[in-house]
């Protein structure tokens, strides 16, 4: 199991947990902690050079006809 791997775990432990939690504090705080590991896994694999630093950019959204005026 590699780095960003064990990452994802964690996470998924969080989420787990989260459904499990007895309150909605609780449950926001193994939410936001799952969120958390999925951002570090994402950052291990930039670094592991699995993904690119260089997200592509969203397509530029042609305004409505009515937004142009």
């Amino acid at each position: 199991m590699n780095q960003s791997e064990l990452l994802r775990k964690n996470a998924e432990n969080c989420l787990t947990l989260e459904e499990a939690a007895p309150s909605a504090a609780a449950r926001n705080r193994f939410k936001r902690m799952g969120d958390a590991w999925y951002a570090l896994a994402e950052t291990q694999d930039w670094l592991d050079g699995v993904i690119s630093p260089i997200r592509p950019r969203h397509p530029q959204r042609t305004p409505t006809r009515h937004e142009a005026d």
